[in-house]
Formats: structure tokens, sequence, C-alpha cells
């Protein structure tokens, strides 16, 4: 297969590259104070080393026309603010580049301190942030390899972040993936991934948000600002791109995994409103000779969009939305000669939907206060069944889930700038659960046991107060309170955030920063049932936990980035099962689980986080990310011993070159790979007379997760070569997961045939070869 894909991409470059045409694009942006979020007018706008250049007007807008197509670094000058760098931005032929920029106001004069010009790249989006938080920008997630245009396979490669080649599920820092916050405009979701939650909780297959509509986002891994409740390792907060508002753009792109289309452009020319919105289909059926056995019958699709207002007097207006339905299933073998392993002889169906749908306002109150409200609404469905058949061939039910959860927030932020020293963000989250839980697993005699059955409402609420202070020129300080209360049971938390950085230099800073943390459990788990019919852990508390983080930022020239996080964090009130090795912070996938939890269990997590980087420039990059850590939990039993996730390490190397092409050098060949080594999983070790008598796997709990599997190295791939003509973009790519074809770890499994245990594994291998087109 691969000789065929690098013959059609040498065919295409070669028919494509004999075209030579002048292609030219604009770049049009908006500039606003970072703290109010007010326009900024009369800002200077260069695109430096060229002629090319521009000036905000009174709304903060900006274009600079007929600019060549290529890589560009942007600066902004303004006198009594920063002034800002955006590096090597890339103008093609197909749509409109628009950037948006937040620039900050100098809090002295600049006569008392050297500044150092603001590159993008170094802090997050939030200014809030002190620690542990990186932006991930829409060039980079559709350049870096290993990404499959999905910002969660995008951010495994981040310091501090380990993961799977099979899904996308996120352990950050030790924690279990499903302590991570998913966040879109400014809402927590449910878990937006294809194929959620079933391969481990948290995680899927790829994310429903496409790179198509993917804006510069933040990714926290630890210490989060007071605004961010409901989140016990980190936060992923996404945010979708506004379509453009003054020409109408088309994205079409047809691979292996199916097609996508993209479309964006005004509602009329007589305002700045626009449309934005993506759909995507996609079934694995051509990629079934390399699949897994069953795989090629799985489908899923997507959809997302972004619809922008802009009124006169009355503020802004979006709606927002994504949504993705997911289809899968396996069938037994018919011949119980085949029947190997206990999966063998079942059939299962899975059918899954998430929707998230929202009406945000912003309203400025004046030039240093605005208001930002959210209504939104989420769904999320799982309708799984697994039947056995039997020797008989007579089928049987294994188990049922049958779940919906909806969810309907609503949110206010008022955002105040006090003056350049002071600002200010408060607020609180509403979120009203309703819920309708069905789970059952057979008995001994195949008939159903309910373990779940819950039809309910539950409320959430949040409320918060964010300052950033400026003490001096040298020192900012981060403050706030986040508090929470759950109406299930009336548990609640008061959690106190702070951050302090001092610039030492221009060139580098030091930075501290502690904050309480807490999160709630999937909720089914609240609503096991016992003999009685009773819930018995209606009454669980939050998970919570003690982060603390210092930092130091080392800037070595204008695109080396050094950066080392040091950290612990001490878990607490964590559920487990008295006198037992279970914690749930353990929890992988298991949606069967019916134990009796009680919040005595902790846990600890401490390490070292590094990332080297040089951002792109001279057409390549690179980044080196190193995090050395050990992740640790007392069970209901009171000892001491390693998590599931306690990896130990985890290195990761990405490099990319871009070579200029054509008689006008406006074509990109691009290549870009990422290499990975880790520390194994952690498993707990077989109880093997136990698994003989019941003829299914039995783990020595008196020792769990006491065993580690050999490291693990990956590598990913992806090559691309953009085609620029006039108005219009080609790109034909191609993406390789697991390169190296390592066999990943799916679990262990009672050999009938042999009467031994198991362990399986799998060669994960995804090729995508794909065409996209933009106009």
């Amino acid at each position: 297969m691969i000789k065929y894909i690098l013959y059609i991409l040498m065919l295409f470059m070669t028919v494509i590259n004999g075209i030579a045409q002048q292609a030219t694009q604009n770049i049009r942006g908006k500039v606003v104070d970072i703290a109010s979020n007010a326009p900024l007018a009369f800002v200077n706008v260069a695109l430096i080393n060229t002629k090319f250049g521009s000036r905000t007007d009174s709304l903060g807008n900006f274009t600079i026309e007929n600019v060549p197509v290529g890589r560009y670094t942007i600066r902004l000058t303004m006198l009594g603010y920063e002034t800002y760098v955006m590096k090597e931005v890339q103008v093609t032929s197909g749509k409109e580049l628009f950037l948006n920029f937040s620039m900050k106001e100098n809090v002295y004069s600049t006569s008392e301190i050297v500044v150092k010009p603001k590159i993008s790249k170094e802090t997050a989006i939030n200014s809030s942030a002190t620690v542990s938080a990186k932006m991930l920008s829409v060039e980079e997630a559709q350049r870096y390899a290993g990404g499959f245009d999905d910002p969660a396979r995008l951010v495994s490669s981040f310091a501090g972040v380990s993961s799977n080649v099979s899904n996308n599920a996120l352990v950050v820092r030790g924690n279990n993936s499903q302590s991570l916050q998913w966040k879109l405009e400014g809402v927590e979701i449910p878990n937006p991934n294809h194929f959620a939650d079933l391969g481990s909780f948290g995680g899927g297959g790829l994310t429903a948000l496409s790179s198509q509509l993917l804006a510069n986002s933040d990714f926290f891994s630890g210490a989060m600002p007071a605004e961010y409740n409901n989140a016990l390792s980190g936060v992923f907060d996404i945010f979708m791109r506004t379509g453009n508002n003054e020409k109408v753009e088309h994205t079409f792109q047809v691979g292996l995994l199916g097609i996508d289309f993209a479309s964006e452009g005004p509602f009329s020319k007589s305002n700045s409103s626009s449309y934005l919105f993506n759909y995507r289909y996609s079934t694995l059926s051509l990629l079934e000779p390399i699949l897994p056995e069953n795989a090629g019958g799985t489908s899923y699709q997507d959809l997302s969009f972004k619809l922008n207002f802009i009124t006169k007097n009355n503020g802004t207006f979006t709606l927002w939305g994504i949504g993705l339905i997911d289809g899968s299933g396996a069938e037994a073998k018919k011949d119980s000669a085949e029947w190997i392993y206990e999966v063998d002889r079942e059939n299962q169906d899975a059918k899954q939907y998430m929707g998230a749908f929202g009406i945000s306002h912003t309203y400025f109150l004046n030039n240093s206060q605005y208001l930002k409200s959210t209504l939104a609404a989420t769904v999320q469905g799982l309708n799984f069944k697994t039947d056995k058949l039997e020797d008989n061939s007579i089928l049987f039910p294994k188990n049922r889930i049958d779940n919906q959860n909806y969810n309907f927030v609503f949110t206010t932020t008022l955002n105040t700038k006090f003056d350049a020293k002071h600002s200010n963000k408060s607020g609180f989250v509403a979120t009203a659960m309703m819920y309708n839980l069905s789970l059952q697993s057979a008995t001994p005699s195949n008939s159903l046991s309910t373990i779940v059955d819950e039809d309910g409402f539950s409320t959430l609420i949040s409320a918060y107060s964010a300052s950033t202070i400026s003490l001096s020129n040298y020192l900012t300080m981060n403050i706030g309170i986040n508090g929470q209360l759950f109406t299930l049971n009336n548990n609640y938390t008061i959690e106190p955030r702070f951050g302090l950085k001092y610039q030492a230099s221009p060139l580098h800073s030091f930075s501290i920063a502690y904050g309480l943390h807490s999160r709630l459990e999937k909720l089914n788990f609240y609503f096991i049932k016992n003999e009685n019919n009773e819930a018995i852990n209606k009454n669980l508390d939050f998970t919570k936990a003690h982060h603390i983080v210092l930092g130091y930022d080392l800037s070595l020239s204008e695109t080396l980035h050094l950066k080392i996080e040091p950290y612990y964090q001490h878990l607490f009130s964590v559920p487990v099962i008295a006198d037992s090795s279970f914690s749930m912070i353990n929890m992988q996938n298991d949606w069967f689980f019916d134990g009796n939890l009680e919040n005595s269990g902790e846990g600890r997590n401490f390490g070292i986080d590094i990332t080297f980087e040089k951002y792109l420039s001279d057409n390549y990059y690179y980044m080196l990310t190193a995090s050395l850590f050990k992740s640790q939990y007392k069970g209901g039993d009171g000892v001491l011993r390693d998590t599931r996730y306690d990896r130990n390490y985890v290195l990761n190397f990405l490099i990319g070159k871009e070579w200029m092409l054509g008689s006008e050098n406006q074509n990109i060949l691009g290549l870009n790979i990422q290499l990975s080594y880790q520390g194994g999983d952690r498993y707990s070790p077989i109880n093997f007379s136990e698994s003989l008598d019941v003829r299914e796997a039995v783990f020595d709990e008196h020792k769990a997760f006491s065993r580690q599997f050999a490291p693990v190295f990956t590598c990913h791939f992806a090559a691309s070569y953009k085609i620029n003509m006039l108005g219009k973009t080609h790109e034909i790519a191609i993406k390789m997961i697991n390169a190296t074809m390592y066999e990943e770890f799916t679990g262990f499994h009672y050999n009938r045939h042999t009467n031994t245990v198991d362990e399986r594994r799998e060669p994960l291998f995804f090729p995508y070869l794909s065409y996209k087109i933009e106009f």
C-alpha cells in the first residue's frame, strides 16, 4: 500500500508543480486589550522584513491586502502597550488569514524596565494562568505528526501528558483520564470523542471537533485559575474560530477515513455577522484489512458550527454547537471450535451520540468592563449490549447499558479592568443535570441483574472570583477562589487558588502556583443499587487534590524556549472500597462496577516536566518534552502502591521541515515526525488457580499494579504537499499513526483451548491518505 501512496504523491507533485502563478492573499485581524477585551485603535501591524503593514481602526480591525503566500512574522506596536510578536504565520491562497491579538498595557513607565516583545507561543491565551498552561495553535494542530487532525492526540506530546495508540485518553501527571475536564466556548461539555468511554473513561477514538474549526486554545495540566471548577487533573479549554465575515470560503477533504466539508462566510454584506460549519462522515471499511477484527464496520459522523451576530447597540450574540453519532459492533464466531477467548462467542452492538449547543452574549458595559453570559444544553447517550452465544447456539444477554444524560448550563462572567495593574473576573455556573441511567449485567443463571436504574435531576453550582494584580515591574500575582455545591447530597468545596510570577529579567522568569481542585465521579457510580434496591454511593463526596507547581521559563533566543516545572499533587477524599486495594484513581473503563464506596482514599503525584522548543523559523522546528514522575495511591486497606498510570517517564521528540517549491516558491512540502518513548503500562499479577476455577482472568489484588510492561516506543509520521494557486489551495497528505507497528496491550483473556491466561496485544496501525482543497 505504501508504494502506491508514494507514487500518487509524486505524480500529484509533478502535475501541479508545473502550474506557476503568483498567488496572494489578505491578512485580516482584530486587536484587543488583554485585560478588558476592548478593541484597540491605531495599533501598528507590520510584517517584519517586508513592505506590508496596516493600522487598526476604531473597532480594532485591520487588513493587509495582497500578501504573497508564504510565512511571515507579524509585529504589533502601540504607545503604552507591550510589543507583541507572532512568528511564522502561514499565508495560503485558498483562504484569508484572520488573526486575533491581545495586547497588554504597560504597567509602569518603560524607562524603568527593559521590555522584551511578547512572543505569542510563550504564554497561554488565558491571562490568569501562572503555570502549567500551554496554548495549542491552529497551525500546530494541522502540522504536528500524530495528530490525525485531533486536538486531543496533539496535546499528548505536551510535557506531563501520556496516552496510548488505540485511543486519545489523556493521562495528565499520573491522573486517570476521567479527571480531565473538556470545555467548549467556556462551557463544560461531555466527553466529545467518538466512541467515548468505551476503551477508557474520558477518552475515545478522536474528538468530534475538527481542526478545521479550531481556534487557538489552552491546555492546563495543573494548578488551574479560579474560574475552572469540577476538574481534578487539568482542563482542555477549546474554542472555535469565527467564520470569515467578508468572503465566502469552503474546504473539502476526502481520504481513506471518509469526507470532510467546511464552509464559512458572511450572512450579508451589510453587517459583520458570519457563519462557520464543518460536517464529517467516516467509515473504516477501506482500512479493514489492517485493522483489528470487526473494526471495519465502524462508522461515525459529526457536525460543528458557529454563528456570530454583531449588533450595533446590543453586543455580540454567538450560536455554537457540536454533535456526533457513532456506531460499532462485533459478531460472535458461529463455530464453537473457534471460541478461544470469551469475546469470540459474543455479539456486541454500540450506538452513541453526544451534542452541545449554546447561545452566548457578550456586552460591553464600558471600555473597561464587559459581561459574557451563556445558556447551553448538552446531551450524551450510550446504548450498548452484549449477547453471549452458548454451546447450544442460543444467545443469552450478557450486559446492557442504556444511558442518557442531559445538562442545562447557565454561566455568566463579569470582567473588569480597574486599571493597568488590576483586573478581575467573577462569575458563576449553574449546571442542571437530568439523567436516565440503566446498567445490567448477567448472573450465573444467564439472567440480567440490575446495577443501576435511576431517573432523576441534580444540580452542580459553582461561583468564583479571580484577580490579576501587577505588584511591580517584575512581579504579577493571580489570586482567586472557587466554590462548588452538588445538590444530590449537598456536598460542597471551597477552593483557593494562588499564583505568583517573578520576571527576573527580560529573558527568564520564576513562578509558583497553588490550587485546591475537585471533581465529581460519573453519575452512574452514585446510583449503584444493593440487594435492597438502595443507592449505596449516593453520598459520595468530591475527589479532591492540592496542586503546587514551580516554574522556570528561559528564552534562549527569539525562537528557542526552555520551560521546567516541578510539581506535587496530594489527592484525598478518593472513593475506595474498605479493606481493599481498590481505588477510583485506577478506574479505567468498568461500566459494570458495583462496589460500595467511601471517601477515605489518598494518592500523590510528583515529578518534573521539561519542554525545550524551537519555534518554526528557517523552515524547521522541533520540540523535546520530558516528564519524570511517580504516581501512587492508598486504597481502602491503607497500603501505599503504584497506580495503574505510574509509567515513571515519558519522552517525546517532534521535528518538522518545510521546503518552498515551485517557480515562485509558492508551494510547500512538509515532513513531520513524532517519536515517543515511555514507560510501560502497570498491571496486577494473575491469580492462576482462581482463573482456572472460574475460566476467566482473576487478578491478585493484594499486589495491585505491582508489575510493569516493557517500555513503549512509537513513531508517527506526516507528509504533505500544499499547492497555492490563484484563489485556491490544494493539499495532498499522508499521515501515519504507529508507523513502528507497536503491539499495544489490550488486556488479559482466559484461553479456553489451553486453559491459560493470555496477554493480548494488537499492532494498531493507521495510515491516512487525503486530498484537501480550500477555495
